[in-house]
Formats: C-alpha cells, structure tokens, sequence
C-alpha cells in the first residue's frame, strides 16, 4: 500500500537461520551488563544530566539519498538535531544499516554491547520474540509511563499489546495508518452491454462470470478472461478470507500459510478450482506471482472481475488510467461480492494489523530514557507532519487541516522528504489523526480523477474485516517453518486450482498430508494451545 512506506515481508529465513548459528549467545552481549540500566531503562541523572550525551539511532539505508544528502546527513536528520537534540543537550547520531541486509546486520550489533545503537526496529515478530526472550530487549513499560506519555497515546494500547512479550512491554510498535487491505472490481461497461446487475454475492458473482465467459461484451475472443486472478495476496486472500470461519470473534491467524488451518480452507479451494476449471479465472496465473500479466491485462481491457490491494491502481498513469486510455469506454466499479456462509454472510476480508515496526531499546544501552524521550518528541505536536510532509507552502498546503502535497514543489523540496518513512518510525504511513482523518489525507494524495473511485475501495476494505490473534508470546512454529509452509501454500493452491474436479478431493488431501508433515502439524498444535491460553473476553 502507498501508506505502508516499509512494505515487504522480511526475509526471515535469514534472521532465524543465522539465529540457530549463534545460539543463545547471540545477545550475551547484550543481556551481561546489568549495571548499565537501572530497573527504569536508565537513571534519572542519565535522562536528564547536563552533561551532553550521544543517542545512536538505527536508520534503512536504500541507497537512494539524493545528491547532496546521505543517509546520515539530509534534511530531516538535522531538523531532529534541532527539534530534539540540541534542546535536550543530545547529539542524535544515525546509524545506517543496510535494508537488504538488515536482519543479519541487526544479528551481529546486539551481539556488541559497544556497536548496537540505542534504538533498533525490525518488522519481523519472529526476531523480535527471539531478542526478548533471549534477555537482550530493556523493559520499557516504565520508562513510557514516566516519559512518554505523548507517545503511549499515539501508539494506543492495542497496538501497544502488539509489542509485549508475556505482561512486560519490550517492544514500541509503529502504528498504521490504515489498515484496510483489498477491494474488487468490475467492469460496469460489460455489466451495461449485457443489461446485468451488479453481483451482490458469491453466486451472483459465478453467474456474471459465466455470462461474461459465454457472451463476451469486451468481443475479446481468446482473450476474454472473466476473472482476473494471479498468485498473489491481494488476489488469493480476498477470496479465501469469503470461506473461512474466524477463530474467535473477528480475529484469525496472522500468517497467509496459516490460511490451510481454518474451517473452509477447503471450501475456498474447492470454489478455485471449479472457476478454473470452467476457464473463468486467468489460465496461467500460477505463473504470476508480481501480478505483472494480471496487470496488463487489467490495462487492456480484457479482464472482467478481480481483485487488488486498495490503492493499488489509482495512481498518475497507472492502471486504471492505461485501461481507460486503452479502453474507450470503459467504465470500472468498485464491488464488495464475496458472502461468508460461515459468518452470517458477511463481506469477510482480512485487515491489517495495527502495527507496523518493532521498535526496541536493547538491554545494554545507557539511553534509554534519551530514546523514549526521543520517540516520545516524534509523537508530540507538529513534530510527525513535520517529518513526513516538509514545509507548508513548499512541500504541501493545508487543506481542512490536511497537509496536501504541492504538485509544483521543486525537486529541492521534495528531497527534504525522500526518507521520511523511515525516519519517521513510531508511524507506518501518515498519521495526523484517526483513521478517517488518515483515509481522507491518503485520497487527496492521489489524481483528481481518481479519488472518488479510491473512496469506495477504502470503503469495501473496511466493510466485515478480521485481524490478527495477539497471542502475547511467540509461536515457535512460525519462526521454524514459516519460510517452508509459505511456499507450501502457493503450491496447494495452484495444485488444486488445477486439479480435475473428480481428482480434486485427493489432490487437497495428499497437498494437506505433504503441508502437515512440512510443520503444519507442529504449528497447529502450538496454535491450538494459545488459542486455549487467550484470556477470556
């Protein structure tokens, strides 16, 4: 998503793998000097002494700095030297760590007690777990309490819940904007060539697919794909997440692999492979994991139904822009279709979590209250907007109270911001206000002649959504087989999809059988029991 400045899963194979090298000893460094925090994170002579200090906090480096920035010298490094550092006698020193890298270079810092920075953040609950458990995290549920009281009402105790490990909070998460995730659509121009209705269901829905297969309005010939489908979240979740029972209430797993473990997995497979084999979904879209085909033929025109991450093509000259230059005509409407049976037909589609980084203050820094101070400024008055948007009149004008950016700023003026999502770390997109204010601010980021239809979408994703379970520990299977059983789904999925409808039933079965034996087992059964362990509501 636009808003989701740090979009990309982690590559937690990675971080697990060169965990299990270095064994519990990869946070001694970290964990051994216990005279280095008081029970508070720090003493209150360190938080406030008179004596100038250095908070060392950990930045991305893309590669990307504009001439003549760096990653450690740019705009927004000296505004916090400024805004922060300075008033509070701190030198505020930037430590860049490769993204690409940024697992593994994480693993050999807090293995350091004189290297690792004050402040580190990852996006992979698996390695933020391990540090915790492991010792090497500073406990800063007091420190919030004594300094950072800006910052806990930022953040909210939801997502605050997202960053403790067993009752003790050793982790600050990011807060998201936005959590709405997919949303479908239809080509009203077909519908209109036909005299069809828009579908209000999962079995409307096969009827028009079958109408537009048998009728072709596009006169498409071959081309013609009812449904257009890929390999992809945006794609496979939207219909899955319409079968499947939630676990409890309107929570469910988090991860797309643990999807095979709730009731109606099956169903969703079985309804996947009965479009395909009736050729209404794409043929090849096993083959289209970066949505790349699904894409092109969205822009030409040939693809009747489908489904895409919220603002995915919305943008200047993006998809729908190239489909209606390509396509004279043609009319495209936002559709919320799929019915849950399971959950009194309900739209059910998935959410984002709240969160977005793990933000954590290892166990030997000697800043800790500096760092919560620092978090705590970023959460405090102006101080965000000024982070993520510049300068008003240069980098964007208020509009309603919205910073709106200005389509002519030069190109100085935009350098100011290029790293802002990732200086900006307490925040996962723009936040200037509840979700609304955020869904509203978003939209006029985008064409003119686009917004209307990006309100609707923003709309339908939010429409009978279900999040994530936070089970308040780890689940040890993730971090085991995550990498497997991901790969693993992609499979079952296409194998399935494909099958033919008599061989459907072993195929699932023998796809399940190879998904349980890969970690499915063990990690239903670690599930299962913190599912148990949930405190009552």
């Amino acid at each position: 998503m636009t808003v989701n400045v740090h979009k990309g899963a982690l590559k937690k194979a990675i971080g697990v793998g060169l965990t299990a090298v270095m064994g519990v000893s990869l946070l001694a460094g970290c964990s051994s000097d216990s005279k280095s925090n008081t029970a508070n994170g720090g003493s209150a002579a360190e938080g406030n002494s008179a004596k100038r200090v250095t908070l060392k906090v950990e930045v991305f480096d893309r590669g990307n700095s504009p001439a003549p920035n760096t990653i450690t010298n740019n705009y927004l490094t000296k505004l916090v030297q400024e805004k922060f550092g300075d008033p509070n006698n701190i030198d505020v020193q930037f430590v860049p760590i490769q993204r690409s890298e940024e697992v593994t270079k994480l693993n050999v810092l807090m293995a350091s007690d004189s290297d690792v920075p004050d402040i580190v953040f990852t996006y992979d609950s698996s390695v933020f777990y391990r540090y915790a458990q492991q010792g090497g995290l500073t406990d800063v549920g007091q420190l919030l309490d004594e300094h950072g009281q800006n910052l806990k009402k930022f953040i909210g105790d939801e997502t605050l819940a997202f960053g403790q490990l067993e009752g003790k909070q050793f982790s600050i998460p990011g807060k998201r904007a936005i959590t709405g995730r997919y949303s479908s659509y239809i080509r009203q121009d077909w519908l209109d060539k036909l005299g069809l209705p828009v579908p209000k269901t999962t079995d409307e829905l096969y009827t028009t697919l079958k109408a537009f297969k048998e009728k072709d309005p596009g006169k498409l010939g071959s081309k013609n794909i009812p449904m257009g489908f890929a390999l992809a979240p945006a794609q496979y979740e939207t219909l899955i997440y319409s079968f499947i029972k939630p676990i409890s209430g309107d929570l469910t797993y988090s991860q797309r692999y643990e999807m095979p473990l709730h009731d109606g997995f099956k169903d969703a497979m079985q309804f996947l492979n009965k479009l395909y084999n009736e050729g209404l979904i794409s043929k090849d879209f096993g083959l289209d994991k970066d949505k790349g085909q699904l894409a092109k033929d969205i822009q030409n025109g040939n693809t009747g139904y489908w489904s895409e991450d919220v603002d995915a093509q919305f943008y200047a000259d993006g998809t729908m822009d190239n489909l209606h230059k390509n396509v004279p005509g043609s009319k495209v409407t936002p559709v919320d279709v799929y019915t849950n049976a399971k959950v009194d037909n309900k739209f059910i589609k998935s959410r984002y979590a709240s969160n977005g980084m793990y933000i954590m203050i290892p166990k030997s820094s000697k800043r800790a209250v500096e760092a919560i101070k620092y978090l705590d400024w970023m959460a405090s008055g102006n101080n965000l907007i000024d982070m993520y948007s510049g300068v008003e009149g240069e980098n964007y004008d208020l509009v309603d109270g919205i910073p709106v950016v200005k389509a002519d700023a030069s190109q100085e003026f935009k350098d100011r911001i290029y790293n802002s999502g990732d200086m900006a770390i307490i925040s996962n997109g723009k936040n200037i206000g509840d979700q609304a204010t955020n869904e509203k601010a978003w939209v006029m980021g985008f064409p003119e002649n686009n917004q209307e239809m990006l309100k609707q979408s923003i709309a339908i994703a939010n429409t009978d959504t279900v999040g994530p379970i936070v089970f308040g520990k780890p689940i040890e299977a993730e971090a085991q087989y995550g990498t497997t059983l991901t790969d693993k789904i992609d499979v079952i999925i296409v194998k399935t999809a494909m099958a033919k409808p008599d061989q459907f039933d072993s195929v699932y079965e023998q796809e399940m059988k190879d998904f349980m034996s890969l970690g499915g087992a063990k990690l239903k059964e670690e599930l299962d029991q913190a599912v148990k362990e949930l405190p009552a509501k």
